[in-house]
């Protein structure tokens, strides 16, 4: 077990991966290639309906700093500096994206034995602040996530999580959308050996008085072969299977379907991921 609270996103991640990872109902590739000189290029592809989008990303490591510059159908550049470790437990992150002009951003992280902190600044007049703050232990860690817009001198994020570890078992319970949101998340290993695992997630609106309720399981078939079906209480149900046919390449086949809608056409997705 890592020592550390870990950061904020890290609350309740293992739950939302099993309920949420991997589900999707598009066809989507991507094919990654290494040169002699180390540089990594990433060409990956989504069709969506009738629609189809692609982008490659380049990724350039020189020690302790890493590069990443993409291109997308739609001609915006994005491109990615981070430098790890320049001290001690710290990340400092560099963004931005061509030709927004108010995508450049600033990010420094820092991971302690007791604390986990991430902020953000906007590199603008008027700039977004992000800050999100974990105290605790690898046990028991409590957290905020904050954001504030200097523009309209209003806080458009504020979110609290508490989190619990306990050998294998994982339970979260954070409070999203400016207190309008309350959500409980719970993973549990059943067998470590299979990599068999359950999972739950509740979410209740408090504007609309709506409840969403969760549930998803996971069992490695094999070494290679990983098994994960979800339902939830508006009557979707979905499975998929998990390939990894080659190292660090898998194939993944998805499907969904609507049990009080029976009639509606299932969906289901393809994603293959390639790399040497």
């Amino acid at each position: 077990m890592a020592k550390g609270p870990g950061l904020y996103s890290d609350i309740g991640k293992k739950a939302r991966d099993l309920l949420f990872k991997d589900y999707h109902s598009d066809q989507k590739f991507t094919i990654t290639t290494y040169s002699p000189t180390g540089v990594a290029i990433t060409a990956s592809g989504t069709r969506k309906s009738e629609l189809f989008l692609a982008d490659v990303n380049t990724q350039l490591k020189n020690k302790n700093i890493t590069t990443d510059i993409k291109v997308d159908t739609d001609s915006n550049l994005f491109t990615t500096i981070t430098v790890n470790e320049p001290a001690p437990g710290l990340k400092a992150i560099f963004s931005f994206k061509v030709p927004d002009q108010r995508s450049g951003k600033v990010e420094v992280q820092y991971l302690h034995d007791y604390a986990g902190i991430s902020t953000s600044v906007g590199l603008t007049a008027n700039p977004i602040v992000n800050f999100s703050g974990v105290i605790g232990t690898n046990v028991l860690a409590l957290g905020a996530d904050l954001s504030f817009d200097s523009k309209i001198g209003e806080l458009t994020k504020s979110n609290a999580g508490l989190s619990f570890t306990k050998d294998d078992l994982i339970a979260s319970l954070t409070l999203n959308d400016k207190g309008d949101a309350l959500n409980a998340a719970y993973y549990h290993v059943v067998n470590p050996l299979t990599n068999t695992a359950v999972g739950a997630e509740v979410t209740h609106r408090f504007s609309t008085n709506e409840n969403t309720l969760t549930l998803g399981t996971q069992h490695q078939l094999d070494p290679l072969t990983t098994l994960k079906a979800r339902v939830n209480n508006f009557g979707r149900t979905s499975a998929l299977i998990q390939h990894e046919w080659r190292p660090k390449s898998f194939f993944t086949i998805s499907g969904e379907v609507d049990t009080k809608a029976i009639e509606k056409s299932a969906k289901v997705g393809l994603s293959l991921v390639l790399k040497p």
